[in-house]
């Protein structure tokens, strides 16, 4: 299958909070700075050996504020191991200024969006000249992006930007297929399977099936070569009838799945060098508590 090279194991990302659900309509939700770090901590624990990024303010809100983003960042570098990666999509209302400068707390890695999507009854909007500046900007200042493809056809937008930007940041090309989001691509492993042989030939993907589509989109991602996210972002359902307990019982069930595969989760170190992070971005993490 064309793009669809995995590494000898299996890479997760664990995506806890996103900028959608509420705490009153999921109390297991980290939405403060310790209740992160300590899921990141629990998640690695599990087999995670990434963790995707959004944050919330006082009131629980999703937020950009570049202090808080940065001071997220130094903490989980901190109290985790793991390679910490920031949204850039941020809430559907965020504005594409505050998105950009989300860069300027120097992640490991960021997501980039590789174009405009309904979501649910909002327009998630990427225009072409704003994803960029965003590759662009996390070129310059050698951030690895994540391209989040939510439908196939934004497989080409980003062929696009490779072809005429030039490799990213590390060399790699790293894709996170979003399925199941109302308006885009459906959890499938049609769809994906579709998604993955439209990939550059040596670019590695992930999978996140929204919702009910978790498991399918796991299984699929992991007979095709695939690595996994997962979290609480995506889905708050463990099994019909079953709420998610937390983030790292979602990450210990696909660590789980991984492992029956024959592929085993990699380390932050694997992580690392499978998505070409610079050297410069690990910090060894302390067993200090973050409050």
């Amino acid at each position: 299958m064309a793009g669809a090279t995995g590494s000898g194991g299996t890479l997760i990302t664990v995506a806890p909070t996103g900028a959608e659900t509420t705490k009153t309509d999921a109390p297991a939700l980290p939405v403060t700075l310790a209740e992160l770090v300590a899921t990141a901590r629990a998640c690695a624990a599990g087999g995670a050996a990434m963790i995707h990024v959004h944050i919330r303010d006082e009131a629980g809100e999703p937020t950009l504020d570049l202090g808080r983003l940065c001071d997220t960042v130094t903490a989980l570098r901190t109290a985790t191991d793991l390679v910490v990666q920031l949204s850039t999509g941020g809430a559907v209302t965020d504005s594409e200024a505050d998105r950009l400068a989300v860069l300027d707390a120097l992640p490991d890695t960021a997501s980039l969006t590789c174009g405009t999507v309904n979501f649910g009854d909002d327009v998630f909007l990427n225009r072409w000249p704003f994803m960029v500046e965003l590759y662009q900007r996390m070129q310059e200042r050698e951030i690895v992006p994540e391209f989040e493809i939510f439908d196939l056809g934004q497989v080409a937008s980003m062929r696009r930007l490779l072809d005429t930007y030039g490799p990213p940041a590390g060399g790699h090309v790293h894709c996170d297929f979003v399925m199941g989001v109302p308006g885009g691509m459906p959890g499938t492993a049609a769809a994906l399977v579709a998604a993955a042989a439209a990939l550059p030939d040596g670019a590695t993907f992930s999978a996140t099936g929204v919702g009910r589509t978790t498991m399918p989109v796991a299984l699929a991602a992991l007979a095709t070569g695939g690595h996994l996210r997962v979290g609480m972002e995506d889905t708050l359902t463990f099994a019909p009838g079953e709420p998610v307990r937390d983030n790292a019982q979602l990450v210990r069930r696909v660590a789980e799945l991984a492992t029956v595969s024959g592929r085993p989760p990699i380390t932050p170190t694997a992580a690392r060098a499978m998505l070409g992070v610079r050297a410069g971005m690990k910090v060894t993490f302390s067993t200090e508590t973050v409050g």
